[in-house]
């Protein structure tokens, strides 16, 4: 991997990591269209850099870090089911579903689908929203986070529909869900190196670092856009994306 391909793998995951798109579905396809290939680094890079993305979380909501004990002990259960699926799927994790361009299209394409057909169903929807998380709904917010192990899933969309289907806002589910980012990206990261940082050499070190900081640079502007996009608009958008998306990348890069 080269320094540009690092940079352009650091824009991608800042752009796409808080969206309801895909940022490791994102970063698999980007991978093979710039050429990449496949090795213990390359899926180790595209696991660590999503926390310098994460860290732009830690300084847009540093006050929200410093208080609410409540809030955490409900963001770290809503972190357990994902912990232990993590933990006992980890080498299929990264030897073969962090390698799929193809469950990435299907899951773009099939992602894109309940989407939009979700928004639409929300729409007509009339029962109260809560501003409350309780702890019986953080884990199952953590369930639905779960999902997000098969890249392409979109780990802030299944969070984010998972709440707004429990009758959570949708400002609330956006937020919580950026915090839920924080452990979870955290372990996966600290994980993923402890098993195979030993096998980096410097120059590899030099360009996961070089990612890292890109993308905590894009997601920090990412974030601030996303707040002020679901103010006044749904998610069909995305889901069009997604499908569209799929499509292209399917003649693009496996018919190839």
């Amino acid at each position: 991997m080269t320094i540009i391909q690092a940079v352009i793998l650091g824009i991608v995951e800042g752009v796409t990591e808080f969206l309801p798109i895909s940022s490791t579905g994102h970063l698999i396809l980007f991978g093979d269209l710039l050429g990449i290939k496949d090795s213990d680094f390359t899926t180790s890079f595209n696991i660590a850099i999503q926390l310098g993305a994460i860290l732009a979380v830690v300084v847009l909501y540093w006050k929200r870090f410093l208080s609410g004990v409540e809030t955490w002990k409900k963001v770290f259960t809503a972190f357990i089911p994902t912990a232990i699926l993590g933990f006992l799927l980890y080498k299929i994790i990264k030897g073969f579903l962090l390698s799929n361009s193809i469950i990435v299209v299907w899951s773009l394409l099939l992602g894109g689908v309940a989407l939009i057909a979700f928004e639409i169903w929300y729409k007509r929807r009339s029962a109260d929203m809560s501003p409350e998380i309780t702890y019986k709904k953080s884990f199952a917010i953590g369930v639905a986070q779960a999902l997000a192990i098969i890249p392409g899933v979109s780990r802030s969309g299944a969070t984010i529909v998972g709440g707004l289907l429990m009758g959570i806002k949708r400002e609330t589910i956006v937020e919580f869900s950026f915090l839920l980012a924080v452990p979870t990206m955290a372990a996966a990261t600290a994980y993923d190196l402890y098993k195979n940082a030993n096998t980096f050499s410097l120059s590899e070190f030099h360009i996961l670092t070089i990612g890292f900081a890109v993308s905590f640079i894009v997601a920090i502007a990412s974030i601030k856009w996303l707040l002020y996009f679901i103010e006044n608009h749904t998610f069909i958008s995305f889901g069009v994306y997604r499908i569209v998306v799929a499509v292209l990348f399917y003649f693009l890069v496996i018919l190839n």
